[in-house]
């Protein structure tokens, strides 16, 4: 069996009874980095199993061997650093060989940055979308953002604190001065959550200082959908209907436009023929 086991975030006491059952019966545990998920198992006061690294640069290499021992009978759990493993990390890719082994699997539930975050940034959560890491590059950043601003859902993203400030004036710009929330250290002592627009959290770091630790960046997204010719209509259903059923390309197109569901079904059903 291969444990997807979740981690704290920051406070020791969000581990979880069976996560901590778990660490303690596997035969392995692969993690980011041994030393990290060496400490944290030491501070919980448990035993150290044997070690391995399974991160993102070496997860192709690993997986083969991390197969193997699956095979063999040996019970693996998969550990990220801090929080939730695969959100944000490779661990989809052992997932993925698990179930083109015919391996059995399954998930230990417990803390999650982008899911805290969001129940303490007040902003709607009915729908979201998140994002990992944004790019470092002021424009490479912007042009992705602008590939979420028609997302009709609350975006979510990871940011470090030496590039906050830079990603907050490329927000405003890209997306219109959205309403948002900067919130740091989860579960940590400093904990904080500073709400505004993100032209008043401009103002505000530029008088206090850049903030310290880790953050997670969760913002209002309000869409401004650019009404589309039948011709580009026609031509993106085409697009879709090349990977995607016909229900599926008109949800897609629909979730983009804001057109009638209903509508572009008919239209991809005609194009399907």
């Amino acid at each position: 069996m291969l444990y997807l086991v979740s981690t704290p975030i920051g406070n020791l006491g969000d581990i979880s009874e069976r996560a901590k059952a778990i660490l303690q019966s596997v035969d392995l545990i692969a993690c980011e980095d041994t030393r990290t998920t060496k400490q944290l198992l030491t501070l919980l006061g448990l035993k150290i199993p044997p070690l391995t690294a399974y991160h993102e640069h070496n997860a192709e290499k690993a997986k083969g061997p991390l197969i193997e021992k699956l095979k063999a009978g040996l019970n693996i759990a998969l550990v990220s650093d801090a929080g939730t493993p695969l959100i944000s990390d490779p661990g989809y890719k052992l997932v993925q060989a698990c179930y083109e082994n015919n391996l059995p699997l399954t998930s230990i539930p417990g803390a999650n940055a982008p899911l805290t975050a969001l129940q303490l940034s007040g902003i709607a959560s009915h729908a979201f979308c998140f994002g990992g890491f944004l790019p470092p590059k002021s424009a490479a950043r912007q042009k992705h953002l602008t590939t979420f601003s028609n997302a009709p859902c609350t975006l979510i993203f990871y940011e470090t604190a030496n590039r906050l400030m830079d990603t907050l004036k490329d927000i405003e710009k890209t997306l219109h001065n959205p309403f948002m929330a900067v919130v740091r250290e989860l579960t940590k002592k400093f904990e904080e959550v500073k709400r505004g627009t993100a032209a008043d959290l401009i103002c505000f770091y530029q008088e206090n200082g850049a903030p310290k630790g880790e953050i997670v960046l969760v913002i209002e997204n309000t869409p401004t959908l650019e009404p589309l010719s039948a011709q580009e209509i026609e031509a993106r259903l085409q697009l879709l209907l090349q990977t995607q059923s016909v229900n599926e390309a008109a949800k897609i197109l629909h979730a983009e436009t804001g057109l009638s569901k209903k509508e572009l079904y008919a239209r991809a059903l005609a194009l399907k023929g």
